[in-house]
């Protein structure tokens, strides 16, 4: 279990503010301490993520990480069961150097001072129209592109696991 300054158990509220602050700072480390060994992660890119898994897809994010990224975040609440963070993220994408601003929703779960649950929700087909510009737009909004997306985003993480000797 995490402990403040005073060497007090970290409340649900300080995880998520170590949690967003490491993200916004680039530094995976701090953001995976927070997550539980077995954290069940989601969102439209990564489609479901657990584990060892979940961890090395922050790494594989923020390795890649320009320095035109902006986190900006709100508690929203946060209980002893849940928790629910609102955050951008500003950035250049791809080749092309488009720019994404990205609205998320998140929603934790936790246990033992630790995230076990933590579910990213976004309006994929307006990321899509920012990041892949006009094939986005045509299908974006298809469950084919995202199939595809999730497919594509995972094989560059078996890709970076592999690299780094994760076990996943």
């Amino acid at each position: 279990m995490y402990r403040n300054i005073h060497n007090e158990a970290m409340t649900n509220k300080e995880l998520l503010e170590k949690f967003y602050t490491s993200f916004a700072q680039g530094n995976f480390k701090g953001m995976t301490e927070c997550y539980d060994e077995n954290i069940l992660f989601k969102d439209p890119v990564f489609g479901t993520l657990r584990g060892k898994r979940a961890r090395a897809m922050w790494e594989m994010l923020l390795s890649r990480k320009s320095k035109d990224l902006e986190i900006n975040y709100e508690i929203i609440n946060s209980t002893t069961e849940q928790g629910n963070v609102r955050w951008t993220a500003t950035y250049l994408y791809g080749k092309k150097k488009r720019k994404v601003i990205n609205n998320v929703s998140s929603n934790f779960k936790f246990k033992n001072g630790k995230i076990v649950e933590h579910i990213d929700s976004f309006n994929l087909w307006k990321w899509t129209k920012q990041a892949l510009g006009s094939i986005g737009y045509v299908l974006g909004w298809t469950p084919f592109l995202k199939k595809k997306m999730q497919d594509a985003t995972n094989k560059k993480l078996d890709d970076f696991s592999g690299k780094k000797n994760y076990d996943i």
